[in-house]
Order: C-alpha cells, then sequence, then structure tokens
C-alpha cells in the first residue's frame, strides 16, 4: 500500500511516521585538533572564565539563516570548544538564539587542514585545479592588469560578481565592498534576484505590492492551526523560527507540513502530513478553493472589502467574463471544476484529505499557511506563491494576530546602520540566475530576459568578461546544469579572467585563474544578522590573527583598492573593526536602546523586546481608507492587471493557477525518465558549506531518497549505489530506502561538492549535475526542484 493510499484511508499520526522512519536525534560528539600555532588570542574584551581560558562571543556570519551566538573558548592561543546561547532569559520576548550542530562545529571549518594558505595563480587548463603558489604583491598586480585591460576593452558592464557567498556578513563582506570599488571605478554589472527566493519576491507583490507580507512570530502563539507548505525551518534554520513554532504547539495550535517529503520540521511538530507531488502545489491550492467557495466557508465580507479579482462582480475593468477566481475554479470558462478528485489524479493526495485540509484551515480562526521557499522554486514557483495568498484571503488570515497573509513572508521591525555605498553609474543588473546567459549571449539580452535599467529597445553593452566570485559557489556547484556551465567556463574566449577568493578548493574555486586564501569569521570583525525573524544583532568579533597567509576580502580589495587609486574612498580610513564600532554607534544615535560597542564585546549580541506582535498589513486592514495596500488598486489584487497586460496567460496568468510543467508528473518526459528530482537545505550544510566538514558527514550522510515501492521496481537495496541520470548528466549516490518520500520522487540533498570521475560522472551526489538553465517565467528565477531523472542500481 503505497503512503497515498494509507493516508486515504486514515490519518497518519506522527506516531506512526516515527515508527515507520525510526529517526533519531543522535547526538554528536565532537572533538578535534587545533592548529596552535597559527593561532594568537586577541586583547579583545571578553570573560576569563578560568586561569587558563578565555571566552570570546562572536557570531558565524557564513550565509546560513541561524547567525547564531557563537561563544568560543580560547586556551594557549586555540579555540578549544564552543557554547552557545545561555542566557539566563529564554521567553516569548527574548528567546536564546543558540547554535545548530552547524555552528557548534565550526572548529573543523576554521582549523581544517585543507584551507588555502597563500595566493595562486592557475597553471594548467581552467577547471582542471592545477596551481602554483605566487605572492600577495604579484596577485594583486595581476588582478589589477587584467581588471583595467578588460574595462579598457569592454567596458564596465564587463565586470560582474557572481551571486552568493559563503561569507554572507553584511557590513563589509566581499560582496558588498566588491560593488563600491567598481563603483568607484566606473561602474560594474549588478544582479537582482537571489537563487532562494526569485519566485516568491517577484510574485508576491503582484497581490499585496510588497513582498514584506509575514508579521512578527510571536503572532504564532495566537494561531489555531499553523500549515507549514514546504517549509522545513527544523533544517534550514531561520532565525528564531524554530523557538516560536513549539511555542506556538504548546499553546495549542495544530500544525500540518504539506511537503512530498516528512521533514525534520514534521517529524519534531507536526499533527499530521499531506504529501503531494512536486509541482502540483495549485492543484492541491485550486481544490482547496474549491471545498472552500462551495461549502461557503469563506470570508465573503472580507473579500468584499479587501480584494478584486475574486468573483465577476469584483475585476479591473475592461476584463472579459469569466476570468474572475471563481469562474476558473468552478470551471465556468475551461469546463473543469477544479475539485479534490480532479487534484487527486494530479497532487496524489487524496479527496477526503484536501476537503480535510480546506476545511481544517478555512474554521480555524485564525490560522496560519505558512510558505517555505523550496515550493517555489520551481519552473511554476510563482503561481505556488499567488495560490497561498490566495488561500490567505479566502479565509481573511490577512492582518490578524494568529494568522498569516503567506507569499514571500518577508518581516523586518529591527535593523542596524549600513556602511555608505557608493551608486553604480551603469545602474543595470541581471536576474542572477541568468549570468551565464550574459556570458554567452549578454549583448542580446534585453528587458524582455529581467534585465532592468536599460531603455526602450536597449541590450546589455557587453558579455560578462571578468568574474570575481567572492567566497562563492555558485560559479559551479550551486548553479545549474554543473556539466554545461563547466563548459561556458572552461572556454576562455569567453570570460577572459576570473578571481576566486575562498576558504576552501571548492569545486568552483578550480575555475580561478588567481586563487586567494579567505580568512574566516573567526579571524575577522563583521556584525551578524538573521536572515529574516529575530530580533537580534551580534558582533561577530575577531578571535584570531589570519591563519596562514589568508586575508579577508576587503583587506585584499584594500590593496586593490590603492592600485586603482581610490584607497581612501574605498576605506573612508576605517579598518573591518572600526566599521563595526562605526555600525554599532551609529546604531545607537538612532536607537539609544542599543547596546555600547563595550557592551557588544563583552555580551557578543543586543537583543530588541518588544511587549506585543506586530502583525502584517494591521493598518490595512483596520483602516483601509487610510491605509491602502500598496498595489496599483489599492486592493489585495487576486486579479493582477498588470499580468493580465503582459499577454503571456498561459505561462503568466493573473490570478493563480496549476500549470503542468515540462518536468512535472504529466510531462511526457516521464515515459523516458519516470522519476521527479527534488533537493533540499540539509540539517549537516548551508547550502554547499561543510561538505568537507568530517563532524557534519557524521552527522549525515549524502544520500538520495526513495519510497520503497520505487525501489523495488528497480530492486535497490538500502545502502546500494545508484545512477541518477536525465540528458543533462549522471550522478552516483547511495540510497535512503524510506517511505517517508511519496513514490515517484527521489529527493537528493543540496550542496554536495561536484566530484567527476575520469568520465565525467559525479561521485559525491551533486544534485546540479541534474537541474536545468532555464528559469521560470516571470521571476527568471531558479527553478531547480523541477527535475526528471530515472535511477538505477550500478
Amino acid at each position: 500500500m503505497s503512503i497515498f493510499e494509507k493516508i486515504k484511508e486514515s490519518s497518519v499520526s506522527r506516531r506512526t511516521f516515527l515508527k515507520w522512519s525510526g529517526v533519531s536525534a543522535t547526538p554528536i560528539v565532537f572533538g578535534g585538533v587545533a592548529t596552535k600555532k597559527y593561532l594568537k588570542p586577541k586583547a579583545v574584551a571578553a570573560t576569563q572564565k578560568d586561569d587558563e581560558e578565555t571566552i570570546i562571543p562572536t557570531c558565524g556570519t557564513t550565509n546560513c539563516g541561524g547567525r547564531c551566538l557563537i561563544k568560543t573558548h580560547v586556551k594557549d592561543g586555540k579555540i578549544v570548544r564552543i557554547t552557545t546561547d545561555d542566557a539566563e532569559e529564554d521567553s516569548l520576548i527574548c528567546p536564546q538564539i543558540r547554535a545548530c550542530l552547524r555552528g557548534r562545529s565550526y572548529r573543523k571549518f576554521v582549523y581544517n587542514p585543507n584551507r588555502l594558505k597563500y595566493p595562486m595563480k592557475r597553471v594548467g587548463k581552467r577547471g582542471e585545479g592545477k596551481f602554483e603558489r605566487i605572492s600577495w604583491d604579484e596577485a594583486i598586480d595581476t588582478i589589477y592588469k587584467e581588471t583595467k585591460r578588460i574595462t579598457d576593452k569592454y567596458g564596465p558592464a564587463s565586470r560582474y560578481s557572481t551571486y552568493a557567498s559563503g561569507n554572507w556578513g553584511g557590513i563589509a563582506s566581499g560582496r558588498t565592498m566588491f560593488k563600491k570599488l567598481m563603483a568607484l571605478t566606473g561602474g560594474y554589472l549588478g544582479y537582482h534576484n537571489t537563487y532562494s527566493s526569485a519566485q516568491t519576491s517577484n510574485a508576491t507583490p503582484y497581490t499585496y505590492g510588497t513582498g514584506a507580507t509575514g508579521s512578527s512570530l510571536d503572532s504564532l502563539v495566537n494561531s489555531k492551526l499553523i500549515i507549514l507548505w514546504g517549509h522545513n525551518p527544523a533544517e534550514t534554520i531561520f532565525g528564531t523560527s524554530n523557538f516560536y513554532l513549539k511555542r506556538a504547539k504548546e499553546a495549542g495550535a495544530k500544525i500540518y507540513v504539506v511537503d512530498p517529503r516528512y521533514t525534520n520540521s514534521g517529524i519534531g511538530l507536526a499533527d499530521e502530513w499531506f504529501p503531494i507531488r512536486p509541482t502540483t502545489d495549485n492543484a492541491l491550492m485550486d481544490a482547496m478553493t474549491y471545498v472552500i467557495l462551495t461549502e461557503k466557508l469563506h470570508d465573503k465580507d472580507f473579500l468584499d472589502k479587501y480584494c478584486i479579482g475574486h468573483d465577476e462582480d469584483h475585476m479591473p475593468e475592461n476584463i472579459p467574463e469569466g476570468e474572475s477566481l471563481e469562474s476558473y475554479i468552478l470551471g465556468k470558462k475551461d469546463g473543469i471544476e477544479k475539485t479534490p478528485e480532479w487534484a487527486e489524479k494530479i497532487c496524489g493526495l487524496p479527496a477526503n484529505k484536501i476537503r480535510q485540509l480546506a476545511r481544517d484551515y478555512a474554521m480555524a480562526k485564525p490560522a496560519a499557511l505558512l510558505q517555505g521557499y523550496g515550493p517555489q522554486r520551481h519552473m511554476n514557483g510563482e503561481q505556488i506563491v499567488r495560490g497561498a495568498t490566495v488561500l490567505a484571503s479566502l479565509t481573511g488570515n490577512v492582518g490578524k494576530n494568529g494568522g498569516w497573509a503567506s507569499g514571500q513572508g518577508g518581516f523586518s521591525r529591527t535593523s542596524v546602520a549600513s556602511v555608505p555605498q557608493v551608486e553604480n553609474p551603469l545602474g543595470i543588473t541581471i536576474p542572477c540566475f541568468l549570468w551565464t546567459d550574459a556570458v554567452t549571449h549578454g549583448t542580446e539580452m534585453s528587458a524582455d530576459d529581467g534585465v532592468r535599467g536599460l531603455k526602450d529597445g536597449e541590450t546589455l553593452p557587453s558579455n560578462i568578461k571578468l568574474i570575481f566570485n567572492l567566497a562563492g559557489n555558485a560559479l559551479l556547484n550551486q548553479h545549474g546544469d554543473i556539466n554545461e556551465t563547466a563548459k561556458i567556463l572552461e572556454d576562455e574566449s569567453l570570460v577572459e579572467f576570473i578571481v576566486v577568493s575562498d576558504v576552501f578548493m571548492t569545486p568552483s574555486a578550480k575555475f580561478a585563474d588567481i586563487l586567494l586564501p579567505s580568512n574566516t569569521f573567526f579571524e575577522r570583525h563583521d556584525i551578524g544578522l538573521p536572515w529574516g525573524y529575530g530580533d537580534y544583532a551580534i558582533l561577530s568579533q575577531k578571535v584570531s590573527e589570519n591563519l596562514y597567509e589568508s586575508k579577508s576580502d576587503y583587506e585584499w580589495l584594500t590593496l586593490l583598492a590603492e592600485k586603482m587609486g581610490v584607497k581612501d574612498k574605498f576605506t573612508e580610513g576605517k579598518t573591518e573593526k572600526d566599521w563595526a564600532r562605526w555600525v554599532v554607534e551609529e546604531t545607537k544615535k538612532q536607537d539609544p536602546s542599543f547596546s555600547t560597542w563595550e557592551q557588544m564585546q563583552k555580551n557578543g549580541i543586543h537583543k530588541w523586546k518588544f511587549d506585543k506582535p506586530t502583525i502584517g498589513f494591521e493598518k490595512q486592514i483596520s483602516d483601509p481608507e487610510n491605509n491602502p495596500f500598496p498595489t496599483p488598486s489599492g486592493k489585495i489584487e487576486i486579479f493582477s492587471k498588470d499580468l493580465w497586460d503582459m499577454d503571456n496567460h498561459e505561462e503568466i496568468p493573473a490570478i493563480p493557477k496549476h500549470i503542468a510543467v515540462g518536468e512535472g508528473p504529466e510531462s511526457e518526459l516521464t515515459k523516458k525518465y519516470p522519476l521527479q528530482m527534488i533537493g533540499w537545505h540539509y540539517k549537516r550544510r548551508c547550502h554547499s558549506i561543510h561538505d568537507n566538514n568530517p563532524w557534519m558527514e557524521e552527522a549525515g550522510k549524502q544520500e538520495m531518497w526513495v519510497n520503497e515501492m520505487d525501489a523495488q521496481k528497480r530492486n535497490l537495496k538500502d545502502g546500494d549505489i545508484a545512477k541518477v541520470f536525465n540528458d543533462r548528466g549522471v550522478v552516483q549516490i547511495p540510497v535512503k530506502i524510506t517511505n517517508k518520500i511519496v513514490p515517484g520522487v527521489v529527493a537528493i540533498p543540496q550542496g554536495a561538492w561536484y566530484t567527476p570521475n575520469k568520465d565525467g560522472i559525479d561521485t559525491r551526489g551533486s544534485i546540479n549535475v541534474l537541474t536545468t538553465l532555464k528559469p521560470s517565467p516571470l521571476a527568471k528565477g531558479n527553478p531547480q526542484h523541477t527535475n526528471l531523472v530515472e535511477v538505477e542500481k550500478i
């Protein structure tokens, strides 16, 4: 009996799935040996624990959503132990900011013997990974000469810094300071979007006029029902999300999970799992809408007062009859009622469970539907985003304490001062996922390709010819279609020069022409802020001097700025520590409650406190006349006239709809590649960081989830090495046979480092060997969960 069939018979309890999964939270015993001779303790304000050990608070500023408080125990010049926030207060208004297993393993990050130790230049073919040692003087001189040559020949639009960085620190990181240096010297080609959230950040404003649709998480304790839709904060870690979800559950909220996988969040929090096939979320949402409308569970007064597009009586002018949400759901135009039975055939969730989910969501007052970023990272991801905003509006859960508007969920009620930047004189940006397009045919790209900043009829002035890749792995490993991307990078007639700075020889670093050794956050100052949810800021405090010959991006970009004649304007006379102190002091000027520099050095963290939740769109709901939604109509736009006017109704409809995709369960391609493949953020990595951390390998092996029914068809047993393939490449990976994934779907955790053998077959399980370079239609975003593959036993 399949998962779908079992669920159809009865509710699948959390206890049952725990029994099936055998999941445990096995504690990890950490240990290791430090590189003592390279560490020199800094004279920073710190706590002296005893005569031998000093505790220095700091913060991991890698690109991790946790941004936790790290307490380094330093003895004889080395970090001997890491602890975390143990503040006495751990309350709804002031939670502890504790580290997860990733944060507690940072000693194997900073003392990893495989760190890059000195500058190098490429001596083999690009991508072979063959380098020889050079001095910092030669490295900076080469970078300067190549930057000048390429700028003189192709113009400043040929200069580009790739999206993403393992150093996501806020104030003076490489990605930030590259922009300042290039802006001071003529400009650069910028980017917009992120690989994580492009579809939701672009689609959500078509409903609400903004992506800032979230509320403070303390509001969740007032929810009666919370739906985690493709949201797995137990592994991804979004600030303080897990703390508040647990408090909401303790307060009596039911928690449901909608996901192709029974995730760790489901195991730890959920009352029930509603499994569906990837890319079919809108079929489920459509059917939920059908149930809510036909059973009159919707909030008609809310819809009529605050929304447009829900029925034929509330449509923008000059729109033909039959284009409203109600008409679509009831099949008045296409003749297809979007019933639960219709949706079951598409998404796999039984009709009776669809009805239950719809009724429970509509009748729980208030209810919060929280979307993760995974479901929108699909070829039809924009529809999934807007589909959830429709459900929130349909049930009147917008602007209410304990409700949730859905969509992007952006939220912030605290901030710190920003290091001053210089405006890019070019003012042109591309969707970050399309950088390989800008390499191969940038001069053909226009606004139709999502380019911003061009005049009508213009195209990019140049292809990308110079790349700075600053502690990022999206140059190869985290980009789509690794094999095709590698071909583009290997061709030196396309990108003529590549600078990489990093801590390790990553798959992307192998494509450097000049490779620079980066220090880690333990060796510099910065300010750490959570990804989205959490009212705190942490001083990322320098704990040791640079190991080996490493430098921070700020340090070596300052050397380059000096060569380019703009050092004074670049640094404004400040070191990274000076900028960190400046940020603290400038923030305190605006917010007297903020900690002093001395307090931040001692405590490491500032926590803001609020006596009540902050609710997204509360003003728009309580006083709509004076606080219209920032949309063209001033209302919640279930039907978007702006989308309608794009005149691409099949791919970009004006109301959210289920759209079958080229590599989905309804595709003809399933005859050749019958399995859908998705990825997920794994607890043992943040993106690709920690893939070479041996302690994290103990915490979670790189393996592919396969449902037992699919495994039986292929004679696969637990632990077998499988070959996973499609037209884009081949991956070899151990299999984990489990009923925690729906039949017809396999899942590979993202972030494993691409490791090809002599035949070009990846042997580590790097998912992007199998993903596509084709973007989603509206946002031009990353659709890396939309893939079809076949699996064979080796």
